[in-house]
């Protein structure tokens, strides 16, 4: 039996269970987010195979009943979406045996895999994704104590930690792959150096509310192609889109939706950033702040299913609040600042959201780049680095 080295996961608990419980499990996500590696670990009898393998993959398209018949117990099938004939006859074996946790899957596509799956195997299949590293699963490896600057700097993705790469060294070439191998996979751009552009400029807009004009005009690509491409962005878990949140309290809010990257090192390079040092003195050092915090807030969610929504609220007058948890009647809500001190100023959007809509200081909080914790009449304070009560 083959042992895998690993910093444990917080998603593993729910992948046993989960796979105790489902025919089919797919774990996706980004690429190298340590996908192969947490289910070699968490299956270690479970024969693999890897469908980058080019011979592997011919087999499986020609042949995929003669395929699957070489795992009649089942097995770890990786970068599924390269094979998406495999999905209506891995439905037929499951249906006709008995037994859950019988395939393991991995994929870096979501909008290739959704397809198939809701196709295929809808009701006995589920769905888990495993992004880059959080805060606690990288100090429950390592007794550094870095500042958020470094953490933003560096990113989350394994690679960088298990092997000690530099940032500068990974991303480049993440990017350049990415680009050349999954863009092509989901939709045919002839101009890939004009898509990377695109990347880049949603970078310089991190924490920004989306506008297509204004992202096509800067690009030299219509409106209908920036949709298509930030759609492309969300389905390979570039970015993310953090909706508004639409109860209007008798107000005129705004209502298109935030843009944030999964990875705040992967937008550091894009803007390119070459130190850690400079995070400090760049103009979009609150917004990188600010996507470390609420990505923080989103693996939590997704590794240990919390179904709670993730917005954001704004009004026309300029009130706003950078991060809500959950729906209203069991909402949190959370300012997100950089600096290392607490200012009067940081309470005022969490004062006039509690006003409206009847948010108690419980469920109130300030993230914040300092190491002390408070406990506030209107607000608990918390640190970047602590954020289990959120």
């Amino acid at each position: 039996m083959v042992k895998y080295y690993m910093i444990k996961r917080e998603l593993e608990k729910r992948l046993k269970y989960l796979s105790r419980k489902f025919p089919v499990v797919a774990v996706l996500g980004p690429r190298q987010s340590g996908k192969t590696t947490l289910v070699k670990y968490t299956f270690p009898k479970k024969r693999y195979v890897s469908l980058e393998n080019i011979d592997t993959r011919e087999y499986a398209m020609q042949d995929p009943r003669g395929f699957l018949k070489e795992y009649p117990d089942g097995a770890i099938f990786d970068e599924i979406q390269r094979v998406p004939e495999l999905f209506s006859y891995i439905q037929t074996i499951v249906d006709e045996s008995k037994g859950n946790g019988k395939f393991i899957l991995t994929g870096s596509n979501n909008f290739l895999l959704s397809q198939q799956i809701s196709q295929s195997l809808a009701g006995r299949i589920a769905l888990l994704t495993l992004l880059p590293f959080t805060v606690p699963e990288i100090k429950s490896h390592s007794t550094m104590n870095c500042d958020y600057e470094s953490y933003i700097f560096k990113g989350f993705y394994p690679r960088l930690y298990d092997e000690n790469i530099d940032p500068t060294d990974l991303y480049p070439d993440y990017i350049r792959t990415y680009v050349e191998r999954d863009v092509r996979m989901i939709k045919n751009i002839t101009d890939l150096r004009l898509f990377q552009n695109f990347m880049k400029l949603c970078a310089g807009r991190i924490g920004q509310l989306v506008n297509y004009s204004s992202l096509g005009n800067d690009c030299g690509i219509n409106h209908k192609t920036v949709k298509s491409w930030l759609s492309i962005l969300k389905a390979s878990y570039i970015i993310v889109e953090l909706q508004s949140f639409n109860r209007n309290f008798n107000k005129r809010i705004v209502k298109m939706p935030k843009l944030y990257f999964v990875d705040t090192g992967l937008a550091c390079s894009l803007l390119g950033i070459r130190r850690a040092d400079q995070v400090k003195s760049h103009f979009l050092k609150g917004s990188l702040f600010e996507n470390l915090v609420i990505m923080e807030v989103m693996k939590k969610n997704v590794n240990y299913g919390n179904a709670s929504q993730l917005y954001f609220w704004r009004d026309s007058n300029g009130n706003e609040v950078d991060l809500l948890i959950g729906e209203l009647h069991e909402q949190k809500i959370v300012e997100i600042k950089s600096a290392r001190t607490i200012a009067s100023d940081f309470i005022k959007g969490i004062r006039y959201y509690q006003k409206i809509s009847g948010v108690g200081p419980e469920n109130s909080f300030i993230v914040y780049g300092g190491d002390e914790s408070q406990s506030r009449s209107l607000c608990s304070v918390k640190p970047w680095n602590e954020l289990s009560e959120l």
